[in-house]
């Protein structure tokens, strides 16, 4: 009997052994698993932006190749060319 009580005492030992290092790896699992999550979430984030940005820079080529006036008011916003019959006038910007 009091060999069978060692047995006994040794199983239950081993398996809150094996129960308690169970439960310490799927809790830093999970915690990892949640900072992935955070990081995906972020990624996402970013890449819906450079899409976003990607769609206007697309749209912005295509008006550049098919619309002339769109490329003169471009011309002449950036660079600050006139045509012949205007004047431009610049500021100067108080700082």
């Amino acid at each position: 009997m009091n060999l069978r009580r060692i047995i006994i005492i040794f199983y239950l030992l081993l398996f809150l052994s094996v129960g308690a290092g169970s439960s310490v790896f799927f809790w830093q699992t999970r915690q990892e698993y949640n900072q992935l999550k955070l990081v995906e979430a972020s990624t996402q984030r970013r890449l819906r932006e450079a899409e976003q940005r990607l769609q206007e820079q697309e749209s912005t080529l295509h008006k550049l190749r098919t619309d002339p006036d769109y490329v003169a008011m471009i011309i002449r916003k950036r660079l600050g060319y006139a045509k012949p019959e205007e004047f431009v006038f610049r500021f100067e910007a108080d700082q």
